[in-house]
């Protein structure tokens, strides 16, 4: 859920094609690919090991008091909202405040992954900085293991506000999506408008796949909860009309910038900025705000921009395209995820290949899969196969390394596939990050004691 910056372009939104040709500015020469990855992680004080609230209190550090020395240590600088500091940026892209207080680094799009392994170790090498100066601890899982919503602070954030009045009523766990889940995300580039139609096919058909090789959140109230991502439970009960599988995507041909378009026209809006305020838009979708208005305001550019921000399918568009099914993972796993998406969607074979591991199940297997991965991870069954969601996970690593080295050899830079490999063997052997957090729960332990058992010092 990373933080909206409008481009400012007040251009009044007159027809369709105005909405089709903002996608279609993200068109960019293969030589120009590249490829951005967003990652959140929780806090936690320590010794008591409670979340951190935006302020802290006693000796407890907040949220406030992380950012406040990353700007001081680190040469980043602010971002306010009404006076409340809840973001940073710097040239290496920027650090944003989930609602709940996760910390997300948004970093910037690389030509390779080896430029995004280095910037991790920075981002690491500061929160190094904070563990020691701040007494912090980190905990890299999908969800949190032991704290419910009402137990976790709110950042100040005004667009947080209107979500948190206006998601419950669609979904019964959208609160925890907002505060209690965490993901890695791995943003991509297409160089037409039929090559990001078959990225995006092949992407969400594949993304339950992906799903079940990071699956990373197994608790919740301090014991295993029967699923291996409860975070992509908590998403399947967070808002139909904005988040899940699009059934277009699978209908026919790859779909276009204007099938996206007219899905999205059709999505309630959270809200829309005028002269710095935020107006709820009341259910109002942006068909209406373009064609009727609300409050006398009618449909921007930004307008535009802001509400593309909004939607959650399993992977989305703006002017790239986002991948968004993965739990978030320890580090030693992060850099996985862009080079497994840029090795399946970056070589045209690897894409084909990627397209074909799903094209024939149906709308109602993709969605049941979605389901089960949720529960089974790589345990659970393949749609019409007897096979197991671990053989389609290895087809999947073997697609990718294939990529990879394709790409390397034309571009010239060393292999990627080598960010693959402690995570593909993790799952070679049928488990995923999940199963390395359950193995250090038992019976006997207190919420307290878990928490302590799944944080490290970065």
């Amino acid at each position: 859920m990373s933080s909206h910056v409008g481009s400012g372009d007040a251009t009044r939104v007159e027809r369709i094609a105005q909405l089709v040709e903002h996608h279609a500015r993200g068109e960019k020469a293969r030589a120009s690919w590249r490829i951005g990855t967003e990652h959140e992680k929780f806090a936690f004080s320590f010794p008591a090991l409670e979340p951190l609230q935006y302020r802290g209190s006693g000796l407890q550090p907040g949220i406030v008091d992380l950012l406040q020395g990353m700007r001081e240590c680190c040469g980043w600088e602010p971002l306010v909202d009404r006076g409340e500091l809840i973001a940073l940026e710097s040239n290496e892209g920027s650090i944003a405040l989930e609602p709940g207080g996760q910390v997300e680094l948004s970093g910037r799009a690389r030509k390779t992954v080896h430029e995004t392994a280095e910037e991790l170790a920075r981002h690491v090498t500061e929160l190094e900085r904070l563990t020691a100066e701040l007494g912090v601890r980190w905990m890299w899982l999908g969800a949190q293991p032991v704290h419910a919503p009402r137990e976790l602070g709110f950042m100040p954030k005004r667009r947080y506000s209107v979500m948190r009045d206006y998601l419950p009523t669609r979904g019964g766990l959208a609160l925890h999506m907002m505060q209690a889940t965490s993901t890695v995300q791995a943003n991509l580039d297409w160089s037409s408008e039929r090559d990001m139609g078959d990225k995006l096919r092949a992407a969400m058909g594949a993304s339950s796949i992906v799903t079940a090789i990071f699956a990373n959140s197994p608790f919740q109230d301090g014991k295993p909860c029967g699923l291996k991502s409860f975070r992509a439970s908590v998403w399947a009960d967070t808002d139909p009309d904005r988040s899940g599988l699009l059934d277009f995507v699978f209908d026919g041909e790859p779909p276009t910038y204007e099938r996206y378009v007219r899905w999205a026209i059709g999505v309630p809006m959270f809200f829309i900025v005028r002269g710095g305020e935020l107006l709820p838009a009341r259910g109002r979708t942006f068909k209406d705000l373009w064609e009727v208005g609300l409050d006398g305001e009618r449909a921007t550019i930004e307008d535009w921009e802001l509400h593309l921000s909004t939607l959650f399918p399993d992977v989305r568009i703006k002017t790239y395209l986002e991948t968004r099914t993965a739990d978030c993972v320890p580090p030693r796993y992060i850099c996985a995820l862009p080079a497994l998406w840029k090795g399946l969607l970056y070589s045209d074979g690897a894409l084909a290949a990627t397209w074909d591991l799903t094209r024939r199940w149906t709308m109602s297997e993709r969605w049941q899969h979605r389901h089960d991965v949720a529960r089974d991870a790589l345990a659970a069954s393949i749609p019409g196969s007897r096979g197991k969601t671990v053989d389609l996970a290895r087809e999947l690593f073997a697609i990718a390394r294939a990529g990879l080295a394709e790409i390397a050899a034309r571009e010239g830079h060393e292999d990627e596939a080598r960010f693959l490999e402690p995570l593909a063997a993790l799952a070679d052997r049928g488990q995923c990050p999940a199963d390395e957090a359950l193995a250090k729960w038992h019976p006997a332990m207190s919420g307290r004691e878990l928490i302590a058992a799944l944080v490290e010092p970065v």
